[in-house]
């Protein structure tokens, strides 16, 4: 059972995940997010230090939660793609934040954490290489920038200004996922050249 402390500590960082995705760091009002979380501003300030401080601790959240949800298996990354895909269109707020992220252009605002970035580490994504199930021609880094890209390509799409429905109807949600793992699958394959080269 959580103490008034954790469960006041919770509610604060639920409100400001929410404020945060909306208005960014510059735009959030620590006296809304205060008034959401049925929290004192001081109080706010108590557990975080200022803004800044509470942006990033909700950042560093996001990234441990979509983590701890997707697929580590670098031998099944098209896998990873689905799980992306779905993370992003069932918490459409840590995209967001991670948007407001780069635009704010704030150094070092997130530090190395120690859950890395979602996904299969680097040394795993190179033994699926040597096992001949994934292109070794691909740099580790690079190639998990593009399924991220795919993965969440729908829930970035200048479509979504149109129909504000990033996941689309149930149908077209399904076509659109299955398109994103296909597309993963395209990718990775080793190719006959590169099969011969290595």
């Amino acid at each position: 059972m959580r103490s008034d402390g954790e469960a006041t500590r919770a509610r604060i960082m639920a409100a400001a995940r929410t404020e945060f995705a909306r208005y960014g760091l510059a735009g959030a009002r620590v006296d809304r997010i205060a008034a959401e979380a049925k929290a004192s501003k001081e109080r706010l300030y108590a557990y975080f230090g200022d803004k800044r401080s509470l942006f990033a601790a909700v950042l560093k959240d996001n990234l441990q939660e979509t983590t701890d949800q997707v697929s580590r298996d670098a031998t099944d990354l098209p896998g990873f793609v689905g799980a992306m895909f779905d993370h992003a269109v069932e918490e459409p707020e840590h995209l967001r934040m991670l948007d407001w992220a780069r635009l704010e252009e704030e150094p070092n605002l997130l530090p190395p954490t120690p859950c890395g970035r979602p996904g299969p580490r680097n040394e795993d994504i190179v033994s699926a290489q040597k096992q001949g199930l994934i292109d070794p021609d691909w740099d580790p880094d690079e190639l998990m920038v593009l399924l991220f890209s795919l993965a969440t390509a729908w829930a970035q799409s200048p479509e979504t200004l149109f129909t504000g429905k990033p996941e689309g109807s149930g149908k077209s949600r399904d076509r659109r996922r299955k398109a994103a793992v296909a597309a993963a699958r395209r990718l990775l394959e080793p190719t006959p050249q590169t099969q011969q080269r290595h």
